[in-house]
C-alpha cells in the first residue's frame, strides 16, 4: 500500500475517481493520506472532507499572509507553495504525489525529495500542448485551432519542467468535426478518470 498525497486546484472530478476506486476495490495499492489545494474554494476539498480525508490549503495567501501575497513574484509563490506541500508531505508520510487538475508548477526541494515519485494529469497528448499556460480550456481550444485529428490525456512524471516528464499512460479519443472545448472536454473526462486511476496504481506497484 502506498500513500499518497492529492494535489487539486478546481471542481475534483479527477480526486474523485481516486478516492472512488480506493473505496470500493479492497485490492487498491494506494491510500489517499492527505489532499491538499492552492485554491481555498476548490470544491475537490469538499469531496476530500466527505471521504474523511485529510485536507490542507496551501495558497500563497495562507502561506505568506495577504500583505506579501500580494507583492510576492509568480516564482516566490510558487516555490512557497511547494515548499509547503513537501512539509505537510513530510507529516503525513506521503510516498508520491499525484496532480490531479492542480494548476501550481511545482520547484524546488519538492522534485528533488519526490524524484520519480510525482505524477501530474495533463489534458492533452503530450509533448503536444503542454507547458505554460496549457491547462483546462486552454488546451481544448488550441487542440481544435490546430486542427487535430485526436486528443485525450496524459499521466507522466514530474520534473524540474513543466509538461516534460516521462510519460506513463495516454488515452485517446477522436476530435469532431463540429466540437467546441467544452464538447471535447466530456469526451476527454471519463478518460482521464480512468487514466489517473492506471497511473497511480502503476506508480503504486511499482514501488
Amino acid at each position: 500500500m502506498m500513500d499518497i498525497a492529492v494535489l487539486v486546484s478546481g471542481g475534483g472530478t479527477n480526486l474523485q475517481a481516486l478516492i472512488d476506486f480506493e473505496q470500493n476495490n479492497p485490492n487498491c495499492p494506494y491510500h489517499i493520506c492527505v489532499v491538499m489545494s492552492d485554491r481555498k474554494d476548490a470544491f475537490a476539498l469538499e469531496r476530500a472532507r466527505k471521504a474523511g480525508i485529510q485536507t490542507e490549503l496551501v495558497s500563497s495567501y495562507s502561506i505568506l499572509g495577504a500583505d506579501k501575497a500580494k507583492v510576492a513574484t509568480r516564482d516566490q509563490k510558487r516555490f512557497a507553495i511547494s515548499d509547503k506541500v513537501l512539509e505537510h508531505c513530510k507529516t503525513c508520510k506521503a510516498q508520491a504525489i499525484v496532480l490531479a487538475g492542480w494548476l501550481t508548477v511545482l520547484g524546488g526541494r519538492i522534485i528533488e525529495e519526490y524524484s520519480g515519485k510525482i505524477v501530474n494529469l495533463h489534458p492533452a497528448l503530450l509533448p503536444k500542448f503542454g507547458g505554460e499556460g496549457m491547462w483546462g480550456h486552454h488546451v481544448h481550444e488550441a487542440v481544435l485551432a490546430c486542427g487535430e485529428k485526436e486528443s485525450g490525456c496524459t499521466v507522466h512524471l514530474v520534473d524540474a519542467g513543466c509538461d516534460t516528464g516521462k510519460i506513463l499512460i495516454q488515452r485517446k479519443v477522436p476530435v469532431m468535426k463540429n466540437d467546441t472545448p467544452e464538447t471535447l472536454y466530456a469526451r476527454i473526462a471519463p478518460e482521464e478518470h480512468k487514466a489517473i486511476v492506471e497511473g497511480v496504481c502503476l506508480l503504486a506497484q511499482a514501488k
